[in-house]
């Protein structure tokens, strides 16, 4: 029997879940909501499934296996509780909430209810992050330089913190969550952000440039920078350090060490990788394949939101391992 999907949200990233499901067997996209009820339409009439605008009449009129939310970080407000409360599996888009207190409150009702949870950090499925993992256990990790380069997202909501959260918490936040993948936790941020050239831009109250230091729970240290300033095509990744040994993670895979440098180029569809993990999840029951929980996203979401209060205060904030 197919596992029947409903969607809140069905901008870019929606449609990427989507495409991604048609691949995937015995998966039935049954209902797509929107605020826009033209995208809602086009979206449904791609699978003959049923538009809606209201999330809430969406989940007392339809019968669902699993829900999607895919919606911008200020427009989490009670799909997941109310999916939760009648045992609708979840797949969550980051951030995950804009406060630890809405994160932690959805948190606890997944925990209670028993349902799957997964979010959506899929630079987790990348088989070049299996390589590096590989490559890196057993390793004294000493240094970590992660970096999110590119341009203004084409959308206003992105551009106002308390819509958005600002780039390390809506973008840089895979950057982040990479590093506590390979490195493990982050215990201490301190973080510094400014706006250099940004004025003319219209209702923008967020930073264009941000770095923040940071302490892992191993006692290795690591920077992680951003900014939105540059109009040529994003470059992001992740450096990580250990004697005789630099792991690159762009994508690609960069492997250096005395003597020689191996490239590892490809890999697979993280998305599709991602979205198989999870059905197979609501299927089976065994969650062992998920690589990113709603409660270690959580984790991630805090250490973005302390970068924040960090530059905010101007002094370093100290996290719970």
């Amino acid at each position: 029997m197919a596992i029947k999907i409903g969607f809140v949200g069905a901008g870019g990233i929606a449609n990427a879940h989507m495409n991604a499901l048609q691949a995937i067997e015995d998966v039935q996209i049954s209902c797509v909501c929107d605020l826009d009820s033209g995208r809602a339409e086009s979206a449904a009439a791609r699978f003959v499934a049923k538009p809606y605008v209201d999330y809430r009449e969406m989940l007392e009129s339809e019968k669902l296996d699993a829900l999607y939310v895919c919606v911008p970080p200020y427009a989490h407000e009670d799909q997941e509780l109310l999916a939760a409360r009648r045992g609708v599996h979840l797949f969550v888009e980051k951030p995950v909430a804009l406060t630890l207190d809405k994160a932690k409150q959805i948190s606890d009702a997944i925990g209670e209810s028993g349902i799957v949870a997964a979010v959506g950090y899929h630079w987790r499925y990348q088989s070049n992050t299996d390589r590096a993992r590989e490559i890196l256990n057993g390793r004294k990790i000493g240094m970590v330089m992660g970096y999110w380069m590119g341009g203004l997202p084409g959308v206003s909501w992105w551009r106002r913190m308390e819509q958005s959260g600002g780039q390390m918490v809506e973008q840089t936040t895979h950057i982040f969550d990479l590093a506590r993948y390979l490195c493990g936790d982050i215990v201490e941020v301190y973080a510094a952000y400014a706006d250099r050239d940004s004025e003319h831009i219209p209702d923008f109250n967020v930073y264009d440039v941000g770095a923040a230091t940071l302490k892992f729970a191993n006692g290795a240290i690591g920077t992680i920078s951003s900014t939105c300033l540059l109009s040529v095509p994003y470059t992001v990744g992740l450096h990580v350090i250990a004697r005789d040994l630099v792991v690159e993670i762009h994508g690609d895979l960069r492997v250096i060490q005395p003597g020689y440098t191996q490239v590892f180029t490809g890999g697979v569809n993280a998305i599709l990788e991602e979205n198989r993990a999870f059905i197979r999840a609501v299927k089976t029951g065994d969650t062992s394949g998920i690589r990113s929980t709603y409660e270690d996203a959580v984790k991630t979401l805090a250490v973005t939101l302390a970068c924040n209060e960090s530059a905010r205060r101007g002094v370093p904030i100290k996290l719970a391992a």
